[in-house]
């Protein structure tokens, strides 16, 4: 299966805004990102909302009813008046008396039937008092009867029910939605099963996307009576939300009332009931931030699982350490459990945080950057690259510190995550050393944690312009890196010449383009293009226009990827998951011909945004792609990949306008309850004829 390049500026601003509304990092600033103010209103749920939601949630899962009725009564009274909830609540009180007591000890399930469950049976709703009756044979059958009429009543799934059932009723009343990140994910995983289910292929990512996004989903929330009369509901949007979030007909119009006729409150309030597995979906983006230099890498040593590909030579010690052939001490990333208290294994990170990991970085030079040099004296070297990487300490001083989920209960964190942990969830910090080539040698002696260091080093230079420096030190640690990746080489030196030009400095800039854009350009002639429209900008040297026309960011993002793999340091599993659900949302809608009505309320459309107005034509080059590996795929946006603006894809919506209208779509969509892209395939059979296609089928 092919992926789709991602916008990594735009997912960044969705993963802090995700991790400052989880309160995961130390931050109190709020979302100041273009890509989360400028799209359609979309309602700002607390953390503190959630969290009582999520406790409600744990006590009514546990049987501890009181607790969460207590819980009820102070923060969401609006359900205990709901007779309809409350009577739920009761039944499930009743069951958990039954459930503590002995056969003998009936006394306070039958007073609690009598004073409150029996009167409230009466109010509730019209097929309250059956179920009344019905669970009054819990007397009778056992709890270990798995034949008896009231199983499903003595079966603790009923917990976990109800607790969905008042999570989806809370998150609608006290709007308190998961953060957008959280609900773009369910979303784009959700269609990824579809497609691949529907195409009859196989998942790249399957081994991620089973045990991220959970089976079950929460009940949905029930709809006042009073708007069961209410006005009937647009066709369009009935059908939009019902194939989005998969759902019946009668089920999409059922969100709908409740709603109140609001498509987008609907579609948030499907798309919450999904559930992910939280401590899985929390590592992953820790491990994002890790490798985008958002928090710092040993600020919090996670306490969960972490599991790598290839283990590290050596065996452990008890602190979480490898001992290594001369003696030393690596840190073990792979460690089972991790903690932050003061142990030696922590003090040993905490060691090469820092300005502690410039000093060691410079203090030993023979074991660091031996060989690395193409001229001068090591030490030398080894200053220069001190103090050019100096640069990135403010960078350093801006990450977050990564908090975790303090505030839920240990044992639901451990429950979650050893489901997935044991399957392994990489962290930013591997370093597959069986994968380093001769070519990597100078390098291979220094740490994972320096590694690391110096590839945020590299992107920060080069999202500041520093082309040359960038240059001149990776050519100090890896003088092999630019001849295996030409294009990357090109890029920097296009933004080399750019900022010449910017200052005035005609002489220099065209010193830059002989020297190097020149002999590139004619060892591929993919490059010639790009060559001629960066001599251009000679014609018109205007500073300002430069630095705004410059893709930094995205170019900083590839040579962060390729020089990152080139050390061994591996993407995030998060990458992985964004590029191949972005491709399927794509192909998806495409087999629909029409465009998704959620995508702009997801930022679906900003993480696909192309942001590369200068080196477009060169990322799109064969070329690129061989040498930049991954790291091109990052810059550029595939028009082919993209739907038209009407919704349709470019060669498939001038047929569809032709034998498809869009009323005979949905007339056969509500009819034989189709998919989209079958009622377009049948009026397709029947020259776009609803009433042929429907009086065939029925035949």
């Amino acid at each position: 299966m092919d992926s789709s390049p991602v916008n990594w500026e735009a997912l960044d601003a969705l993963i802090i805004d995700f991790a400052k509304s989880e309160n995961l990092i130390e931050d109190s600033s709020p979302p100041s990102s273009p890509f989360l103010s400028s799209s359609p209103s979309l309602s700002s749920s607390s953390y503190h909302s959630r969290l009582i939601i999520r406790q409600i949630r744990r006590s009514l899962e546990a049987g501890d009813v009181d607790a969460a009725i207590d819980l009820f009564r102070a923060h969401a009274p609006f359900v205990l008046e709901d007779h309809r909830l409350l009577f739920r609540l009761q039944k499930q009180k009743f069951i958990e008396l039954l459930r503590e007591g002995t056969t003998e000890d009936r006394g306070p399930a039958i007073d609690y039937l009598r004073t409150f469950l029996a009167p409230c049976a009466l109010n509730a709703y019209p097929e309250a008092y059956e179920e009344f009756k019905h669970v009054l044979l819990a007397f009778i059958y056992d709890k270990d009867d798995q034949t008896s009429p009231v199983a499903n009543e003595w079966a603790e799934k009923r917990r976990y029910e109800i607790a969905g059932l008042m999570s989806s009723v809370l998150r609608a009343h006290l709007h308190a939605y998961n953060p957008i990140f959280s609900m773009t994910l369910r979303y784009l995983i959700s269609i990824h099963k579809g497609f691949c289910f529907r195409q009859g292929i196989l998942s790249p990512i399957s081994d991620l996307t089973e045990r991220l996004l959970l089976e079950e989903r929460d009940p949905p929330a029930i709809p006042e009576e009073s708007l069961y009369e209410a006005q009937p509901f647009d066709e369009v949007d009935i059908q939009a939300l019902a194939h989005a979030v998969e759902l019946t007909r009668q089920g999409a119009i059922d969100s709908l009332r409740f709603a109140k006729g609001d498509l987008f409150q609907a579609f948030q309030n499907e798309i919450c009931r999904m559930r992910l597995d939280a401590a899985m979906l929390d590592e992953l983006v820790r491990e994002y931030c890790i490798y985008r230099g958002i928090v710092e890498s040993g600020s919090l040593i996670p306490s969960r699982v972490q599991t790598l590909s290839e283990p590290l030579k050596g065996n452990p010690s008890e602190s979480g350490c490898y001992s290594t052939q001369d003696g030393s001490l690596d840190v073990d990333y792979s460690s089972a459990k991790w903690s932050n208290s003061e142990t030696s294994a922590t003090t040993d990170m905490s060691s090469m945080r820092g300005t502690d990991v410039e000093l060691r970085y410079a203090s030993d030079p023979a074991n660091n950057l031996e060989d690395c040099s193409t001229s001068g004296s090591h030490q030398s070297e080894n200053l220069r690259l001190l103090r050019n990487r100096s640069h990135g300490a403010g960078e350093r001083s801006k990450r977050k510190r990564w908090r975790g989920r303090h505030d839920e209960l240990d044992q639901i964190s451990d429950i979650h995550f050893n489901r997935c942990s044991k399957q392994g969830v990489s962290t930013a910090m591997q370093v597959a050393s069986a994968t380093i080539s001769k070519a990597q040698q100078g390098v291979e002696n220094i740490n994972g944690e320096e590694k690391y260091e110096i590839v945020l080093g590299m992107k920060e230079l080069a999202s500041r312009g520093m082309a040359a420096e960038v240059v001149e030190e990776i050519n100090a640690l890896d003088p092999n890196f630019f001849a295996e990746n030409p294009v990357l080489f090109f890029q920097l030196k296009q933004v080399e010449f750019l900022n010449l030009v910017g200052l005035g400095d005609h002489s220099g800039a065209l010193k830059v383009a002989c020297s190097h854009l020149g002999p590139l350009a004619a060892s591929d002639p993919n490059l010639l293009k790009p060559l001629k429209e960066t001599l251009l900008s000679l014609l018109r040297p205007n500073e300002d226009a430069l630095v705004t026309g410059l893709p930094l960011h995205a170019l900083a993002t590839s040579l962060q990827v390729a020089f990152g793999q080139r050390l061994g340091i591996e993407e995030p599993q998060l990458v992985r998951i964004m590029r191949a659900t972005l491709y399927t949302h794509t192909e998806w809608f495409k087999l629909q011909m029409c465009k998704d009505r959620f995508e702009s309320l997801l930022r679906i459309d900003s993480l696909k945004e192309n942001s590369t107005p200068v080196l477009t034509s060169l990322a799109s080059s064969k070329s690129n792609t061989e040498s930049c590996n991954l790291g091109s795929s990052q810059v550029t946006i595939s028009s082919t990949t993209r739907v038209s603006d009407d919704g349709g894809s470019p060669n498939q919506a001038s047929s569809r306008d032709v034998i498809c209208d869009e009323n005979a779509i949905l007339k056969v969509m509500e009819f034989l309850a189709l998919p989209r892209a079958d009622a377009i395939h049948l009026l397709a059979q029947y020259n776009g004829n609803a009433e042929t296609v429907i009086q065939q089928i029925f035949a």
